[in-house]
């Protein structure tokens, strides 16, 4: 139940971003910057003469770069410095922009009495870069935007490494606009750091990737990726810089627990301790949430509540008040008028919480019989009992909600199904249109128009985007992408019901073939790596899933034939994995790259939205990943596989787990359990199942008639005889009614005066015989009185009754 309360702000947390990227500068730096070297220290004769000879300068050279690198120098000249480098640097030690130079230049011009142009100024200043007098830094030369620099830089610098590029790139991609950018990317570090391509470091491209913003990092990317191909990185380089400023890698347990400010020294180092006590039997994502458990969650959570704590030893009061807000969790919700509102809502996870902290004081305790003088003086009493961590209530309510999810959304998967297949045929129509169309045209497709542009800047020739009728921008190559990896994932997901981490890491080599070694026959297995349970499994391949993974191969392999390699991010341990031929990738002007789980998500939820399906409450229905591996186990099991298998080719450890994805619905529970009864009929010989005859019918109805007494009803079984030779108040099967209750009160009354009479007369087997009979009529007595009390009492919920009895015509 969710209310809207104020509620204190949730511990204050520093992003990790760009983490990896400073750990990956420092193991890969970038060459020095030097301030002197051999070009530099050359005297002015000496540079108009190289300027004079090839490479720098040939039969289409303007005589206007010769003037300006003159000019140039006479500027230079008349700075202080003992290189030419050094007075580079001192004309920009204030504004590093080429205009900013120009301004300086015609200044210092118009006070010698020397006119200063403008295209003598571009090109003198380009010869002194290509003949490596200067070395202008990367973020000046990326704003100085000179189309002839890397032509230039080509030929007078190293046309032998650009040559080996050009080589090994296909030509298409050189050309191309992206190809463009990435070539200049690399004249620029050569200008920047000199040496030639093969001097280029990771190092370089990290800095220039930092000193550009998002809009320029392409061609980087891209010439990352042809130089790491051509093998001139180390094995352990950064199989791609995309994202990496904003992805964190692997950071130290100081730095996981530094995120939230600790306030108390003590207990900061005390958590990093621990952390790195822990860290080598735990994986890097356990680790990480462990350190947000125990320093957000726990401990900054109480300094923030409780300021001025500096000890383990909680008061009953902090600690009862901590577990009281640990059970909620503030999140933002937008309402129906358009606001957003702070709501408290359960905090699903808190028994988990409260497990990782209540481990946390049992660790130091052991730890601290072993090494008292480190952990001795933080063990202290634990203030979070083993009750206070019982997840049963939530184990349940997780259990009911994931099956009622099942059950609204089994019904309709084969919707969702003929959706998504439709929406890739569409896409498909769409593009293959557009492949037929020529730029600056249109074309017609399922009835809709699109305007081809003039122009593409991609590789393979196909526009970015077209404009539909309404104007609006469209990416039907990314929309054709977007609806085949949507129904691929439903279509695997729905077939096998593995996890979205082993969907995304199926490769090539995952599609297997296995002989029988009874009848030879091959069929197709589907090999699963592993994952969560760390267990290698093989699937039956159908011949639906078959088809499909068939497309998917045929879409993702190269010319060759050739699945590509490439190496996907796992986002749990923030580390790259080798590089393999996965199935889930796509290629981009600068790289092949695998999907990422968000991707997938994604277009999943698209096709649930043009499907137009909802939940009963009417809203949009969502769909998981793990949806459908909930499906899947749930209509494998419903349709007759036995759950010991199930657990097979789910994965799991335990057919508990099994059975906990199987929503198993009460009609479904019902039909089981009456084809269980036909299957051990079927093993009864058949003379036990014969038809019943009238005689036999009415002697089980007349039964029924002979049990009713004047007390009540008698309890016994069909087709047994009374034992107690009809004493019925003496017999425990005796049903008394509540209305014979003044009867039983007579005879028992009656009893007690035959009693007294039997003793006056010296009857005593009459009086023992009576007396037992009496106790029983009493006790009878006492069970109908307490029956009528607990009736009455506030509490009293009834007993069910039944209204009539249904006899059958054959007994089961």
């Amino acid at each position: 139940m969710t209310q809207m309360t104020a509620t204190a702000p949730s511990a204050a947390r520093h992003s990790l971003k760009g983490a990896e990227a400073a750990e990956l500068k420092r193991r890969f730096p970038a060459r020095p910057r030097l301030e002197v070297w051999p070009e530099t220290t050359a005297t002015r004769d000496e540079i108009i003469e190289r300027l004079q000879r090839p490479p720098l300068w040939s039969a289409g050279t303007s005589t206007s770069r010769l003037a300006g690198a003159r000019l140039l120098l006479s500027y230079l000249e008349s700075l202080s410095g003992e290189t030419w480098q050094a007075r580079w640097l001192n004309t920009l030690s204030e504004e590093a922009t080429k205009d900013a130079l120009y301004r300086k230049v015609t200044s210092w011009g118009e006070s010698a009495g020397r006119k200063v142009y403008r295209t003598a100024f571009n090109s003198g200043l380009l010869a002194l870069i290509c003949a490596d007098i200067v070395r202008p830094d990367l973020p000046w030369l990326i704003q100085f935007s000179s189309g002839y620099l890397r032509p230039s830089i080509q030929t007078s610098r190293d046309p032998d490494g650009f040559a080996k590029i050009e080589e090994f790139v296909p030509l298409d991609v050189v050309r191309s606009r992206p190809g463009s950018e990435a070539l200049n990317t690399i004249a620029q570090i050569i200008a920047a750091y000199g040496g030639g391509v093969q001097d280029i470091t990771v190092g370089e491209f990290l800095v220039r990737m930092e000193r550009t913003d998002s809009a320029q990092t392409r061609g980087t990317r891209i010439a990352y990726s042809w130089l790491r191909d051509m093998g001139q990185f180390p094995p352990d380089a950064p199989p791609t810089l995309r994202r990496i400023g904003t992805r964190a890698g692997q950071v130290t347990p100081e730095q996981l627990v530094d995120r939230y400010e600790i306030r108390s020294r003590p207990i900061r180092d005390l958590l990093v301790s621990y952390l790195t006590e822990r860290q080598p039997s735990v994986d890097y994502n356990t680790l990480k949430g462990l350190s947000t458990t125990l320093a957000a969650n726990f401990w900054a959570d109480l300094e923030h509540h409780h300021p001025g704590l500096d000890s383990l030893r909680l008061p009953p009061e902090v600690s009862a008040a901590w577990k009281e807000r640990i059970a909620t969790r503030t999140v933002r919700r937008r309402q129906p008028d358009g606001t957003v509102t702070d709501v408290v809502v359960p905090r699903h996870s808190a028994p988990s919480v409260k497990t990782s902290v209540r481990a946390f004081y049992l660790d130091i305790a052991q730890w601290a019989l072993d090494e008292p003088e480190r952990w001795g003086p933080w063990a202290v009493p634990c203030p979070i009992s083993e009750a206070d961590c019982s997840a049963k209530k939530n184990e349940l309510r997780q259990k009911a909600d994931a099956d009622q999810r099942t059950r609204e959304r089994l019904p309709v998967l084969p919707v969702l199904v003929r959706v998504a297949a439709q929406r890739l045929k569409d896409a498909q129509n769409r593009l293959d249109a557009l492949k037929g169309a020529s730029l600056g045209s249109t074309f017609t497709a399922l009835g809709e128009t699109f305007a081809v542009p003039s122009s593409t800047q991609r590789f393979d020739g196909l526009p970015g985007r077209v404009t539909d009728q309404n104007g609006t921008h469209r990416y039907l190559v990314a929309e054709e992408r977007r609806a085949f990896f949507a129904w691929a994932t439903i279509e695997i997901l729905r077939h096998t019901g593995i996890r979205i981490e082993e969907l995304l890491e199926l490769g090539r080599h995952s599609i297997i073939s296995y002989r029988l070694p009874s009848t030879g026959q091959v069929v197709p297995l589907l090999q699963i790596a592993p994952s969560k349970t760390d267990q290698e499994r093989l699937l039956l391949v159908t011949p639906e899933l078959a088809d499909v993974l068939s497309a998917v191969v045929s879409r993702v392999r190269d010319a060759d034939g050739r699945v590509p390699l490439v190496a996907s991010y796992d986002h749990h341990e923030q580390t790259w994995n080798e590089p393999l031929p996965l199935l889930f990738q796509y290629e981009t002007s600068d790289d092949n790259r695998a999907f990422a789980f968000n991707y997938i998500r994604r277009v999943v939820q698209e096709t649930l939205e043009a499907s137009g399906l909802t939940d009963p409450a009417g809203n949009p229905l969502t769909f998981q990943p793990h949806d459908f591996r909930r499906i899947f186990i749930t209509d494998a099991i419903l349709n007759g596989l036995p759950p010991h298998i199930a657990q097979v080719i789910a994965g799991h450890t335990s057919i508990n787990t099994t059975m906990g994805y199987a929503a198993i619905y009460p009609t479904d529970a019902i039909e089981a359990h009456r084809a269980f009864i036909a299957r051990r009929r079927s093993l009864r010989p058949v003379e036990e199942y014969r038809a019943v005859t009238p005689e036999e019918w009415q002697e089980f109805l007349g039964h029924f008639e002979r049990r009713k007494l004047a007390l009540g009803e008698c309890g016994r079984a069909y087709g047994t005889d009374c034992i107690h030779e009809h004493a019925c108040v003496r017999c425990p099967v005796l049903i008394v009614d509540f209305s014979e209750m003044p009867r039983l009160v007579e005879i028992r009354d009656n009893l007690v005066a035959r009693i007294a009479e039997a003793e006056r007369e010296g009857w005593l087997g009459e009086v023992e015989g009576l007396s037992v009979s009496v106790a029983a009529a009493e006790e009878k007595i006492a069970r109908l009185e307490a029956r009528q009390a607990q009736k009455a009492s506030p509490v009293f919920l009834g007993v069910p009754t039944f209204g009539q009895v249904v006899a059958r015509t054959s007994a089961e």
